[in-house]
């Protein structure tokens, strides 16, 4: 099969390449998937488990790509609840093999399955960003009917995501980014807008909930917002200000099948919109993922059509 490997970190995203690989090996409990669309994290390339497996060893060339939606190709042992032939997406597991390849070995209880009217492409930027997104928002923040939140970031990948979830919670949002993200972010259904280009924080007052996916001067900033009893959550880097009298957060996404069911729910019923920006090849993939470019949404990875196991 082929995929794309990265060899050495000092190169960085520059460093990747589409190469002849093995086949994968299914182990217990795992499923082999023919993959369709895959989803890229720029900052994986930093994460020690890209480079070495869960007992420290070097696993280069290592495949990157944690998001993944595809058709189930064969079964490991011990394997139940998905069957050969079913369509499912999910996360890959952080210290094998990822997505960015024409097959994968995944564990199964880290995948879901894809409604037949959802295309891969949309649920391939779905994992990392829906589960983060509501990880951060509900099981961190415990975020509920009437509170009001702030989401820095509110017109990326997992903040957009927030945006819609929390607006259907029946919470008050505020969506920040840069001054062109404005239009972005109210369609999105948020309340109001903060320019970080232009506006000042302390215009938006205080607010039950600050969900971060910047850091920086933005989560400093951002702490100070929070009123007595309410929460920063950021997935960008631990805090070094927190909130006088509340909680600080700092999480990294979990696999959880129930919860990426749901979230494919709310796509098919049209109720969260999965920002997609561009579509390329695996040829593509090198130089899609080191480009520059500012893509208004998640780039995914088309590795194959659909149309079942091949």
């Amino acid at each position: 099969m082929r995929g794309i490997t990265v060899r050495n970190r000092e190169a960085g995203i520059t460093g990747l390449t589409l190469e002849d690989l093995p086949h994968p090996h299914a182990a217990e409990n795992d499923v082999i998937l023919r993959v369709h669309a895959a989803g890229f994290t720029r900052g994986e390339l930093d994460w020690p488990a890209t480079w070495t497996d869960r007992a420290g060893r070097d696993r280069t060339p290592s495949v990157p790509g944690h998001e993944v939606s595809g058709v189930v190709a064969e079964l490991g042992f011990g394997t139940t609840g998905l069957t050969v032939g079913q369509r499912v997406f999910g996360l890959t597991d952080w210290t094998r093999d990822g997505s960015l390849a024409e097959y994968v070995a995944v564990e199964a209880r880290n995948l879901a399955p894809l409604p037949a009217d959802i295309d891969h492409t949309v649920a391939a930027a779905l994992p990392i960003s829906g589960l983060t997104a509501w990880q951060g928002l509900f099981d961190h923040a415990r975020l509920s009917t009437g509170q009001t939140v702030l989401i820095d970031g509110a017109a990326g990948a997992v903040g957009s995501i927030a945006v819609q979830l929390a607006r259907e919670a029946g919470a008050r949002v505020i969506g920040a980014g840069r001054s062109g993200d404005r239009d972005t972010v109210l369609g999105l259904g948020a309340h109001a807008f903060l320019d970080l280009e232009a506006d000042r924080p302390a215009d938006v007052g205080q607010v039950d909930v600050v969900f971060d996916v910047i850091g920086g001067d933005v989560l400093d900033r951002s702490a100070a917002l929070v009123r007595p009893g309410g929460v920063l959550v950021t997935i960008a880097q631990p805090p070094t200000v927190r909130p006088d009298d509340g909680r600080a957060v700092f999480f990294v996404v979990e696999p959880d099948r129930a919860r990426l069911a749901e979230l494919a729910q709310r796509v098919l019923d049209g109720r969260i919109r999965v920002r997609v920006g561009a579509v390329r090849s695996l040829e593509e993939a090198a130089q899609a993922l080191a480009s520059r470019e500012r893509v208004p949404g998640r780039t995914v990875i088309r590795v194959a059509e659909d149309g079942g196991v091949r």
